[in-house]
């Protein structure tokens, strides 16, 4: 493949296998969030390193313990483990390593998604303004310094605002890689981590939120064009958030659900 066939996100979420097992990779800054790779980012060259050792190419679970910030701009190693190769599914885990400490966990099932089965039961995308209607992500407005722009698109509806004071938490918009690039079920992971929390439309930018775990269900191979979302904080309590989200494609059509345990700093 030559390097113009190649996405951005393809290129640097890239893996070399040093030895059995054990993968390096180099994490760009322009992921970053703030000082910290995204976290959706960060998992990715873990998923593409477990994408090599079953059978199966799709992923179709996927679960992230975040243990501590991941530097973009540096280098990383990542172990992996091989838990089960079936005839239908394969399962595997791995460990990012960066600066002499473990990073993040992700443990993965692997298989075929497929694209056009009909859903028995599927949820409804909310109707939206185009995303052309839709103001671009902005890290002025919600004060850090937002790297991830110059790769992932993300475009908010005008009645959407972190500033606070809607009465529901809920976060919506349209995404997209910022090249160009078809969507794919590798950056589906990516792109349910990637607005702005959905606490923020409620009590506004009341601090930090990270990520303590994610788990993305990849349901379909997205079609060509933008991908639109829904986030929405369904769980307070103690400090500790969840928040539920769909993505569907251009056809309308569910192509990944999120599941994200978070936690709120307040500043």
């Amino acid at each position: 493949m030559n390097d113009a066939d190649v996405s951005t996100f393809e290129r640097e979420t890239a893996v070399s296998e040093v030895e059995a097992s054990r993968w390096s990779t180099t994490l760009s800054a322009d992921w970053n969030i703030g000082d910290s790779a995204n976290g959706g980012y960060a998992l990715s060259p873990v998923l593409r390193a477990l994408r090599e050792v079953g059978d199966h190419a799709d992923p179709i679970s996927v679960t992230t313990h975040f243990l501590r910030p991941v530097q973009g701009g540096g280098e990383a190693t990542i172990k992996t483990q091989s838990i089960r190769a079936g005839r239908t599914v394969s399962v595997a885990t791995g460990t990012l390593h960066q600066a002499g400490r473990d990073r993040l966990v992700v443990s993965a099932v692997f298989g075929d998604v497929g694209s056009s089965d009909p859903a028995t039961i599927a949820v409804a995308a909310p109707t939206l303004p185009a995303p052309e209607a839709c103001l671009p992500r902005d890290g002025g407005v919600q004060g850090v310094e937002l790297a991830i722009t110059s790769r992932v698109e993300v475009r908010i509806p005008p009645g959407r605002s972190i500033a606070g004071g809607s009465t529901d938490a809920v976060m919506e918009g349209w995404i997209r890689l910022a090249d160009g690039a078809p969507p794919s079920v590798m950056v589906l992971p990516l792109f349910a981590d990637a607005f702005p929390p959905s606490l923020f439309s409620k009590l506004g930018r009341v601090g930090w939120v990270p990520t303590i775990e994610l788990t993305v269900h990849v349901r379909r191979r997205p079609a060509d064009g933008w991908v639109q979302a829904r986030f929405e904080c369904d769980d307070l309590t103690g400090g500790r958030m969840i928040e539920t989200g769909t993505l569907w494609d251009s056809t309308g059509q569910v192509v990944a659900r999120s599941r994200q345990l978070g936690l709120l700093l307040e500043r």
